[in-house]
């Protein structure tokens, strides 16, 4: 279901595990920091809700959502992170890179959560516009980052 015909902040929470020992690193590009902000509000907002400590939870930032995938890896590798959420927006604009860029991320992220057995969750925005990316980082469609972060919390309780 597209977003458009589903709030991004709002989720099932039955079952949830306790988080209250868990550290998350929120992984977050400076490109379009405007939404990545907020993005990383909601995000942020959502762990320390469902019972994160605020000191077991750490901001990163990197230049831009392709450098996302080294930011998570050098994190995922630490023992003591039990999950990573990165944090990215690649707007359409008037080219392609943003596919290309966004079938790296993808990539890159879903390489580091399998080879370091950990959770590392893709909450980029690939919108057409940047009115897109304002209405998925706390706008008309809820905020990415919050579903992110449930996201993390729900794969956490895999483990």
């Amino acid at each position: 279901m597209s977003s458009a015909h589903k709030n991004l902040s709002v989720f099932n929470t039955e079952g949830l595990p306790d988080i209250s020992a868990k550290k998350f690193v929120i992984v977050v590009a400076e490109w379009n920091d405007e939404v990545t902000g907020a993005l990383y509000e909601g995000a942020h907002k959502t762990l320390l809700e469902y019972g994160a400590k605020p000191e077991n939870i750490r901001r990163v930032n990197v230049p831009g959502s392709f450098e996302l995938s080294f930011g998570s890896q050098v994190y995922a590798q630490k023992p003591d992170v039990d999950a990573i959420i990165a944090i990215g927006c690649v707007i359409q604009g008037e080219t392609k890179h943003n596919d290309y860029i966004n079938h790296a991320v993808a990539h890159g992220l879903t390489d580091v959560a399998l080879k370091y057995n950990k959770p590392v969750i893709f909450g980029v925005l690939t919108p057409n516009t940047l009115q897109q990316a304002l209405d998925r980082a706390g706008g008309i469609h809820g905020n990415k980052g919050d579903e992110a972060a449930m996201t993390a919390i729900k794969m956490l309780g895999l483990q």
